[in-house]
């Protein structure tokens, strides 16, 4: 019987450092982390790494630019698409991040430090002001709730959505939950949101 491939045996030297990379910023954090770090982690010498990479700065801004746009760059086209209402906005939201961060659980953690502390990298990929203020969503959230400030509803969008995923290691440990059924509890997630956030928007905001 054939052994099925490694799926690692098919990724570019470039990809594998990358792939490394991540996890051990993930880890140890940018300071922390050290470039023999990465290459051990790759299955590469020091050599190879700085050949493809420069520095570890280079190699962390490169990453992050991904990680920012994965994350956050889904955000502009469902947020401006003006053929679609709020419903399925919210809707479509909620199951495309949920996804996401199912097959990458390490984005958000990974993010959300640099977010932190230089938050202009997030404003150069994405105009989050706008998308936050002027675009479809947020018109749709004012003509249904007009006394309400919008950022309350998109920050409760984005704190169901994402917020699990930064909490995963404390949910597997407490609810006794592995992989799989934490995925499961995620996937279900998906239906229960826009109902969660049409429940949220059908109830007057209390001064």
């Amino acid at each position: 019987m054939t052994k099925p491939a490694d799926p690692e045996s098919n990724l570019s030297t470039e990809e594998k450092i990358k792939r490394a990379a991540t996890e051990v910023f993930a880890q140890k954090g940018f300071a922390a982390t050290r470039t023999r770090d990465i290459a051990e982690a790759a299955g590469i010498n020091l050599a190879l790494l700085n050949y493809y990479f420069r520095s570890k700065q280079k190699l962390f801004d490169g990453i992050m630019l991904e990680k920012l746009q994965e994350l956050f760059g889904r955000i502009a086209p469902i947020f401006t698409d003006t053929s679609t209402s709020l419903e399925k906005k919210i809707e479509t939201f909620a199951d495309s991040y949920i996804e996401t961060l199912i097959k990458n659980p390490e984005l958000p953690l990974f993010v959300l430090s640099e977010i932190r502390t230089h938050p202009e990298s997030l404003t150069q990929i994405i105009q989050i002001g706008e998308l936050f203020t002027t675009s479809s969503f947020a018109q749709q959230l004012k003509a249904r709730r007009p006394e309400a400030n919008p950022l309350h509803f998109i920050m409760c969008l984005l704190g169901m959505t994402v917020f699990p995923f930064i909490a995963k290691p404390l949910l597997k440990s407490k609810a006794a939950m592995d992989d799989a059924s934490f995925n499961i509890l995620m996937t279900e997630r998906k239906q229960l949101i826009p109902m969660w956030m049409d429940s949220i928007l059908q109830n007057p905001v209390q001064s």
